[in-house]
């Protein structure tokens, strides 16, 4: 088991503002914190969740390898960041992971951030690996979600994008069928075959998901599958993961 927290929010902030805190003291803080609600004696991986405008990675690093040097925390995570974020934090001290959107619907990370975490030697920990939920096959057009679902205004979720992401589901099921695996697992198996560097992370909320989704290690995909997914899926989903207004702070670099 790998015991993991955030830092990078200042949960006294009002609920509609930002509230980005990833100063010194308020990273010992939730350290602290952390470390007495889940009464362990040291934290296995550390992420900042998101990047603090006011202060400087640098400083969030060195903060961090303080903490690694006292035994509180073992290993730095960084979360939604760009190549040169990165680079800058782990001159300080030593990045171990970071977490991003990745899946068969969202590639954004292949392109510049995946070859610099290789060649810094950082995993990655996907997160929203099943494409919040539409690589399960089970979806609804966004109109059919409440309103604070986030679904309901997720471009992958509206008119054309919603058509074409079901097409190409539909086709990955077609595909999974036959080899006797959930359209679930066939996304599992395909983002753990981009390399022993990626970790994802799917959520659930039941006992019988979270063995389908570990059973998803067991799934080796051949290289005529993996070119199938690709003819699918080539480039993605149709529809960006998020607002361009909360994507610019959620990439920062």
């Amino acid at each position: 088991m790998v015991l993991a927290t955030k830092f990078g929010f200042d949960m006294t902030a009002p609920a509609l503002s930002p509230g980005f805190n990833s100063r010194p003291e308020n990273i010992r803080k939730v350290a602290e914190n952390s470390l007495r609600y889940l009464q362990s004696d040291h934290i296995d991986l550390f992420y900042q969740h998101i990047s603090d405008p006011d202060v400087p990675v640098e400083e969030v690093a060195g903060v961090v390898g303080e903490l690694i040097t006292e035994g509180k925390v073992k290993y730095f995570g960084l979360s939604n960041v760009g190549p040169q974020y990165i680079r800058r934090a782990h001159a300080v001290t030593p990045v171990s992971v970071l977490q991003y959107e990745y899946s068969l619907f969202e590639r954004e990370v292949e392109e510049k951030i995946l070859p610099v975490l290789r060649e810094l030697g950082v995993g990655l920990v996907p997160y929203s690996p099943l494409g919040r939920g539409f690589l399960t096959g089970q979806v609804k057009p966004a109109g059919e979600y409440p309103a604070d679902d986030m679904r309901s205004w997720d471009e992958r979720w509206q008119g054309e994008n919603y058509t074409y992401n079901l097409h190409a589901t539909e086709q990955l099921k077609d595909l999974a069928d036959t080899a006797g695996i959930t359209v679930a697992q066939l996304a599992l198996a395909w983002l753990l075959a981009q390399g022993e560097d990626v970790a994802p992370i799917p959520g659930t909320r039941s006992t019988k998901r979270l063995e389908e989704n570990a059973g998803a290690t067991d799934v080796q995909l051949s290289a005529t599958d993996l070119a199938r997914i690709a003819e699918i899926l080539p480039h993605g989903s149709a529809g960006s993961r998020l607002p361009a207004a909360m994507l610019s702070s959620f990439t920062t670099d």
